[in-house]
């Protein structure tokens, strides 16, 4: 079976990006509206201009979302309601690039483990998703929660079982669990709890301490994918498999790990 894999596009390389996952017959991620400078600015003419660089793509094209500072269901009505306004502009963006999916980050605190915050978290982030679900499904869009803090893959399962709404599932950064779980939580565990919203992997080396965007064969890289893919292939086979790579030859360097059809 054919990997459905795609590349992360950064503002600085999407026309590099796009031409190789045009070459390639592969999709792409866009990362450029997760700015708050293009979303504060004129960021209509920056849509139009994505539609334009778009264009010739033939794979699976997504979004992601803002997630600088951003703390759904904060227990501060402000903050709650930039993150509301921040997120429905994404959605809508989406709906308009065409994109199927929308990555936000779920942002728990990781650093706190206290039961009292952690239940909290729990009931105000059912509040808030629940709404904003719905108001994606309105635009044909599926909005993905991602794990970055987080140190225990339950506190996203808990959270997308309790919402139960097919348009909120989930991205699993392996990088991010790697660098930021309990250890006790090892991949395999990260996988099954997560596998029934999946929808969207994020993959890239990192050196065990840093968060870094390197290729899966970078030398001081602590992340084995001849290992890790194949067990994400068992656990479901119809993921999107995103290279969020800093740089376009890491992307590049990469692809050798997937099964991609090789266009006529």
């Amino acid at each position: 079976m054919v990997d459905n894999v795609l590349l992360s596009a950064s503002r600085t390389n999407v026309h590099e990006t796009v031409a190789l996952a045009v070459e390639r017959g592969i999709g792409v991620e866009v990362m450029a509206f997760a700015f708050p400078d293009i979303l504060d600015g004129d960021w209509r003419i920056t849509l139009a201009e994505y539609q334009e660089i778009l264009k010739p793509l033939e794979g699976t094209l997504t979004l992601h979302g803002p997630f600088m500072d951003m703390v759904s269901g904060s227990p501060d009505p402000r903050i709650n309601a930039v993150c509301v306004q921040r997120y429905s502009h994404a959605i809508r963006i989406a709906a308009e690039l065409g994109a199927k999916q929308v990555v936000f980050h779920a942002n728990f605190i990781g650093s706190l483990h206290n039961t009292f915050y952690r239940e909290g978290w729990h009931q105000r982030n059912i509040i808030f998703w629940k709404p904003m679900a719905e108001y994606a499904a309105e635009h044909g869009v599926t909005v993905l929660l991602e794990n970055m803090w987080e140190f225990d893959p339950t506190i996203l399962s808990d959270l997308l079982s309790a919402v139960d709404n097919p348009a909120l599932r989930c991205c699993f950064d392996v990088g991010h669990a790697h660098l930021f779980s309990d250890k006790q939580y090892t991949f395999d565990y990260w996988l099954r709890t997560l596998e029934p919203w999946l929808s969207e992997i994020h993959m890239n080396n990192n050196n065990g301490i840093i968060d870094e965007h390197h290729g899966f064969d970078w030398s001081r890289g602590v992340l084995d994918y001849q290992e890790i893919l194949p067990k994400i292939r068992a656990a479901h086979n119809n993921l999107d498999l995103v290279l969020e790579m800093d740089l376009v030859e890491d992307m590049r360097d990469s692809l050798y790990y997937f099964r991609i059809e090789e266009l006529a």
